[in-house]
């Protein structure tokens, strides 16, 4: 899931920048931000907590991105987006800075610093979407279900929250892409593993989940192959992934 990226913007930088284009609101758990079709107006910034965007169709729902603090998202409108095309809810309580998109323009026109920033954040999404794609065809569920929960455990680190973590394996299924059955099945052997426990809620131990998936390379490799007239070039080798 993309989202990790800790930019350390504070709210009085952003306030002098921004001056009354910036407004600040405390979300409780699962409270929108935005929904899917709301007018797309502004830039966000996640100051403290989570949020998880979510798109959903006549027959389907999916889970985007989670969030952590340091996050920007919702900056499709200066793409042109005129609606947008998710819902973003928090997880917890979190903090949300709003931008509107006049004045995120104007300031990415005049401060470079900024720019440069806001372009790293924007390409460090595009590379986390891009491993998350890459995950979603060619990896086993197995692999993908334990980079969520690194992204978890991540979460839980930064929050620093005394009590247990609270997500069903619904909600994993839907971020990994598979029926909760499977993740089930996976869940109990990570258990026996070390790589999870239950107290009250789901625990993880995110050395043991990052040991396991430098064991769980990625299926997607780089290999070397000559043609005549011409230097090694790479090429993608695709091995089966699961159902």
């Amino acid at each position: 899931m993309a989202g990790k990226r800790s930019l350390g913007v504070s709210h009085e930088v952003l306030r002098k920048k921004f001056r009354t284009g910036m407004t600040f609101r405390n979300y409780r758990d699962k409270e929108p931000v935005f929904s899917q079709g709301d007018p797309a107006d502004s830039v966000f910034y996640v100051e403290s907590g989570t949020v998880k965007l979510t798109a959903v169709s006549t027959r389907k729902k999916a889970i985007i991105a989670i969030l952590q603090r340091g996050s920007f998202f919702g900056e499709g409108c200066l793409a042109g987006q005129s609606q947008r095309i998710c819902t973003a809810r928090s997880i917890g309580q979190a903090n949300i800075i709003r931008l509107q998109k006049e004045g995120v323009v104007r300031t990415l026109k005049k401060d470079p610093k900024f720019a440069t920033l806001f372009v790293g954040y924007l390409l460090s999404r595009v590379v986390r979407i891009e491993e998350d794609l890459i995950d979603q065809f060619f990896n086993f569920s197995e692999r993908r279900l334990a980079r969520v929960l690194l992204l978890f455990g991540d979460i839980t680190k930064e929050s620093k929250s005394d009590s247990p973590l609270k997500v069903s394996q619904s909600t994993l299924a839907e971020m990994v892409g598979t029926t909760r059955a499977r993740v089930s099945k996976f869940m109990n052997q990570f258990k026996k593993r070390g790589l999870v426990s239950y107290n009250g809620g789901l625990q993880i131990n995110s050395a043991e989940v990052a040991a396991f998936l430098e064991n769980r390379p990625l299926s997607v490799k780089k290999t070397q192959t000559r043609r005549a007239g011409s230097s090694f070039r790479h090429q993608m080798a695709v091995e089966p992934k699961d159902a």
